[in-house]
């Protein structure tokens, strides 16, 4: 008597009434699959006792079941900012409830870009999350050129083609300022991101906004470039004060840039937020342990992460997929610091 034969995706796809791409789809954590088809497939999964071959599936698909999350920042960047943890935190969250492994890559220098250009040109991993993005972001333009899957977190620009998910960057800039407004302070002054990405140009962009829209001129001279970092915001607040001693608010585009405000206006005799008020961007958890407390804009940073992950997965389990560019709401958070 001849050995049964182990069920193939055919064999589930019988069984649950379905076609062998839902099957496909529901095995690499698709979105794109009906709630009651994903729940036949399951159950037909469970019943013939299917267990995916996902090396051989990997020879007939050319898949590696890996996909990389590529950050172009330096280690003491990585472990400073709450940003990336959050990020890593969802896009994780989301590839261990499937068979694809995680592959962090940070580039620091042309070197290690070169080989990540190899790596992927030798087709390593299905697909790119790519954080920390640019305008002139030459890693974006590569894999966008080879149509390798890729989801960025965050645009080069308003013309992105790629698929992105990002915050309401503009929005919520826009409520932080006019909060400051709202209470009385008359020169607000702003600490942006880095000006060569999107996210600096979109929060500035807000303070200006609020601005207008509270029939204000916003004042240039109180805008100081920063780079997201601790010291950048240390640095920005010091030249502020020199420059408009007579200001009473500031609103920084990140909470560690917010944070080395604090430390600047403490160091000049500042009383916060009764001589100047201070608001951050994010909400990570920095904000509820400065003293005081700190007033920022909450982005949902882990679900950035979560979505990133299953549009990748949804773009490298179709043969043509549509790009998806998401943008996130954003909430003011008040507490002691405004």
């Amino acid at each position: 008597m001849s050995e049964r034969r182990p069920p193939t995706i055919k064999t589930v796809a019988a069984r649950a009434g379905v076609g062998r791409t839902t099957v496909s789809r529901v095995l690499n954590g698709s979105e794109l699959v009906s709630s009651e088809a994903r729940t036949r497939v399951l159950e037909a999964i469970k019943e013939l006792n299917y267990v995916p071959n996902s090396v051989a599936r990997g020879l007939v698909t050319n898949r590696t079941e890996a996909v990389a999350l590529v950050i172009p920042e330096s280690e003491s960047r990585l472990g400073s900012e709450p940003f990336f943890a959050a990020l890593i935190r969802g896009v994780s969250g989301v590839l261990t409830e499937t068979r694809t492994q995680l592959q962090l890559v940070l580039v620091r220098d042309e070197s290690e870009r070169d080989q990540l250009t190899s790596s992927i040109a030798a087709r390593r991993v299905d697909g790119v999350l790519l954080v920390s993005v640019r305008a002139q972001e030459r890693l974006a333009a590569m894999l966008e050129e080879m149509g390798l899957p890729t989801v960025l977190a965050g645009r080069r620009g308003e013309d992105e083609r790629l698929s992105y998910v990002t915050s309401d960057n503009l929005g919520g800039a826009t409520e932080a300022v006019a909060h400051l407004l709202r209470r009385g302070r008359g020169r607000v002054a702003t600490i942006t991101g880095s000006l060569d990405m999107d996210v600096g140009h979109t929060r500035l962009a807000g303070w200006r906004r609020a601005h207008e829209q509270a029939g204000l001129r916003a004042d240039e001279s109180l805008v100081e470039a920063g780079d997201f970092s601790e010291q950048g915001g240390r640095r920005a607040m010091r030249s502020l004060l020199e420059r408009a001693p007579g200001l009473d608010a500031v609103f920084a585009a990140s909470d560690l840039m917010a944070v080395g405000a604090l430390a600047e206006l403490r160091r000049r005799g500042r009383r916060v937020p009764d001589d100047v008020a201070v608001v951050g961007f994010e909400d990570s958890v920095l904000a509820r342990h400065t003293n005081p407390p700190l007033s920022t804009v909450r982005q949902p940073v882990e679900e950035v992460g979560r979505t990133m992950a299953r549009i990748l997965l949804s773009e490298i389990a179709e043969a043509d997929p549509e790009r998806q560019q998401l943008t996130l709401p954003t909430e003011l958070v008040v507490r002691d610091s405004s």
